[in-house]
């Protein structure tokens, strides 16, 4: 661990809330001596270019090194767009000139994380929540997922709710907000949310959490006069029907449901009985984080005779 141990006001003993950067290679552990000695120079390589490309003194970060893996503590006047827009564009062009003409098992490929929260320096590592947190997200299998749907991709960046609602959505970046896809966290203790974006790959084309209904995040608008639902377009037939259409024998009901945008609640077909077959298409372009789309609700309670 690079750092300065001193406590107190200023200190990274002290408690301070700081801006946190951690990456991981892919594949490491699978890699030769030789491969993890090339990733492990590249990182530090790479990562100080970076650095030095969005103005950011990377002598000034207090940083604890795993070989594979880099978490770092900002100093507190740290910018945060630099780190999220400059040196995430410079991180994965830099990425790409390394992997060029490379073998597909010698790419050197990263997941990164950017927090910002409480950090101070424990006798073996950082400590606080905003660590934790770091860590979970750095680790949670949507960040993973990202680089397998996206084999051609050097980097898969992931941040926390509050940096994406704070720097990205507040519009400090040049990396629009609907480049980000929002996903659920759920490792070990922690449950929480993150943005994950993944440079050159259209995020809503990646499928990270298979079997959910979560798209790309969509910027909510400002509210207008269309009823209480704040403009927001509801789920469009595009053709069929909209429900079952016979309650009996064995009807087949084909659905076909096209929406730019979801916020609040979205149904295809509710119904208290099923007796025939469902087929629904449903083409959403995104779910804000509030809303939720459901693809059937049968509440089917007992057999009718």
């Amino acid at each position: 661990m690079t750092a300065n141990s001193k406590e107190g006001p200023g200190g990274v003993g002290a408690f301070e809330r700081r801006l946190l950067l951690a990456v991981d290679a892919k594949g490491y552990g699978r890699a030769d001596a030789v491969t993890q000695r090339e990733f492990q120079e590249a990182i530090t390589r790479l990562l100080d270019a970076a650095a030095a490309t969005a103005w950011l003194d990377r002598a000034s970060w207090v940083t604890q090194e795993g070989g594979d893996s880099v978490f770092a503590v900002l100093p507190e006047k740290a910018y945060e767009p630099a780190l999220i827009d400059t040196f995430m564009r410079a991180l994965d062009a830099g990425l790409r000139a390394f992997n060029q003409n490379r073998v597909p098992h010698a790419r050197l490929v990263l997941r990164a994380v950017v927090n910002f929260g409480s950090a101070s320096l424990g006798a073996n590592g950082f400590v606080g929540r905003a660590p934790v947190e770091t860590g979970r997200i750095l680790d949670c299998a949507a960040l993973r997922r990202a680089l397998e749907v996206a084999p051609d991709a050097c980097l898969a960046l992931a941040v926390s709710a509050a940096v994406f609602h704070d720097v990205v959505r507040g519009a400090y970046t040049t990396i629009p907000a609907d480049e980000f896809c929002q996903v659920r966290v759920e490792e070990k203790e922690y449950e929480g949310e993150a943005w994950i974006w993944v440079p050159g790959f259209d995020i809503r084309q990646l499928d990270l959490e298979p079997g959910r209904y979560t798209t790309a995040p969509c910027v909510e608008g400002p509210e207008t006069d269309e009823g209480d639902s704040g403009g927001v377009e509801a789920p469009r037939p595009s053709e069929g029907p909209t429900g079952p259409v016979n309650r009996s024998g064995t009807s087949l009901v084909d659905i076909d449901v096209e929406a730019d945008k979801i916020e609040g609640t979205a149904t295809m077909v509710r119904t208290d009985r099923l007796d025939g077959t469902i087929k629904a298409t449903a083409r959403i372009g995104c779910v804000t984080s509030d809303g939720t789309f459901v693809g059937a609700d049968i509440r089917t309670t007992r057999d009718e005779k």
